[in-house]
């Protein structure tokens, strides 16, 4: 992370993570996040590669999605020193125990669904 992300970072209203509930809350509030979430936890980390693997997602909702992810420390932002830059973006370790979460909501939703 360059000094200028940090400072970007820095600059951000901040979500407190530590609000585990407040988190999930946000997260399911936007219909995109846990489509960004499981596209990244199974290795889609660059941008351009998300927008065209969630279907439908503008490149705005992504851009805030993925701001809000890093933020709350559930994806790292990595950008490479290259022209053109890149940036890839990955789970941290906060962000795979919070995947388990999610991913025990998508079970419990199958299990509603199932007995529909």
């Amino acid at each position: 992370m360059t000094a200028s992300d940090k400072k970007t970072l820095e600059n951000l209203p901040k979500l407190n993570s530590r609000r585990v509930d407040m988190l999930l809350e946000d997260v399911i509030g936007c219909r995109w996040s846990f489509s960004v979430l499981r596209a990244v936890a199974s290795g889609v980390v660059r941008p351009g590669a998300l927008e065209r693997h969630v279907a439908g997602i503008s490149a705005k909702v992504l851009a805030d999605r993925l701001r809000t992810f890093t933020r709350a420390g559930i994806f790292e932002r990595v950008q490479h020193p290259e022209i053109p830059p890149r940036v890839e973006y990955r789970l941290t370790k906060f962000g795979g125990k919070f995947n388990d979460l999610l991913k025990r909501v998508e079970k419990l939703q199958a299990e509603l669904n199932g007995k529909s």
